[in-house]
């Protein structure tokens, strides 16, 4: 009788999903249609390429998994995480993904907090997304929860040719999320270096979590050394959830960033998020109050407009359309509307806000 208690369920809930492709369609024209009076979707030109970073926020199948006994988010857990809520945070995410791109959705996107390539898949073969060519980049880390990062890419934009995934050590021999570098050409132009990153977050307090962060930038720097090494005048885009603000010690010392953004050397990495942390803009909001830890950080080459592709530093933005924000009853003003509150099905999509950077055609 459980047994088939448990299929009817499925089933019916398999059932609810269809019926939301309808809802999605009415959800995105509404969306875009508020896009285009409020939203901080940037205009493009022919030939550019907009980069997109999004934490998805325990964006994971509602399936039990045998490897990760101690999942919270399955049907038979005290979340309660079903298959039509997992099918709703999807296509949410998909529309996520067309309001930052505005006409096309952006060329790359990386993301994190993701359990697996299935709920990738979810993504860009199971909502609308699935009419544009795009490539898939995963595989599984070790980290303890089992998420992992991934990257997204338009395989007429961004010419893939290969990636590969760094493993961290940390100070506390704690399993954590493997770095993502992918390599590729950009409409022809020239070849791009993409690195994705989920740092060790502040867990059990930030100075005592220092190292942990201070190990994985430290890693990112030594790869983009690598890179650079190999060719000095190397485009390379780090980008992730740092879980540290551009202007923390992991950033300056670690990653080694500099903030002078009017200098373009080429063996250089440089701290696009600076400037925008100094307005009070943030990608989450912790205690009522905002802060930025969704980063981008280049190669001085990707500074220089003389180069077949470039970016300036206001090209880096926080995408905050109203409909991912609600009010923040607490502490006033707005927050991101969450997918869960404590254990509560909250019915938003992540406490995180897209990052987005645009890079111009040069020449």
């Amino acid at each position: 009788m459980t047994t088939h208690y448990h299929k009817m369920r499925f089933f019916a809930e398999f059932m609810l999903s269809k019926v939301e492709v309808l809802r999605m369609t009415l959800g995105l024209v509404f969306c875009l249609f508020s896009l285009t009076l409020f939203s901080q979707t940037r205009p493009r030109s022919s030939g550019d390429l907009r980069v997109m970073f999004y934490n998805l926020e325990n964006y994971f199948s509602p399936f039990v998994d045998s490897l990760n006994p101690q999942k919270e988010f399955t049907d038979s857990a005290p979340r309660y995480w079903t298959w039509n809520r997992f099918a709703k945070k999807s296509n949410d995410i998909f529309k996520v993904i067309v309001a930052v791109g505005g006409a096309t959705p952006p060329d790359i996107i990386g993301v994190c907090e993701v359990e697996n390539r299935f709920v990738l898949n979810r993504i860009i073969y199971e909502t609308p997304l699935a009419k544009y060519p795009y490539g898939l980049v995963h595989h599984e880390s070790p980290d303890s929860r089992g998420i992992d990062v991934a990257l997204l890419y338009n395989r007429e934009t961004f010419k893939f040719l290969g990636s590969k995934f760094f493993k961290t050590t940390l100070p506390t021999h704690r399993t954590t999320r493997d770095i993502l570098l992918a390599k590729g050409v950009v409409n022809e132009l020239d070849t791009l270096h993409v690195m994705v990153c989920h740092a060790p977050s502040k867990y059990g307090g930030a100075a005592a979590s220092e190292g942990s962060r201070m190990a994985a930038t430290q890693q990112m720097r030594a790869i983009a050394d690598s890179i650079l090494a190999t060719s000095r005048n190397a485009n390379l885009i780090i980008m992730g959830d740092f879980n540290d603000t551009p202007d923390s010690r992991c950033i300056a010392e670690g990653l080694g960033a500099s903030n002078n953004l009017s200098g373009t050397a080429c063996d250089s990495l440089y701290n696009l998020a600076l400037p925008l942390h100094r307005t009070s803009v943030g990608s989450i909001k912790f205690q009522g109050k905002w802060e930025l830890i969704d980063l981008f950080f280049v190669s001085g080459n990707l500074l220089n407009k003389e180069s077949p592709i470039y970016c300036l530093p206001s090209d880096y933005y926080i995408f905050s359309a109203p409909f991912l924000l609600e009010e923040d009853a607490t502490y006033s003003g707005e927050k991101p509307r969450r997918t869960y509150n404590g254990f509560r099905y909250h019915g938003g999509i992540s406490d995180h806000l897209p990052a987005v950077l645009n890079i111009r055609k040069g020449f």
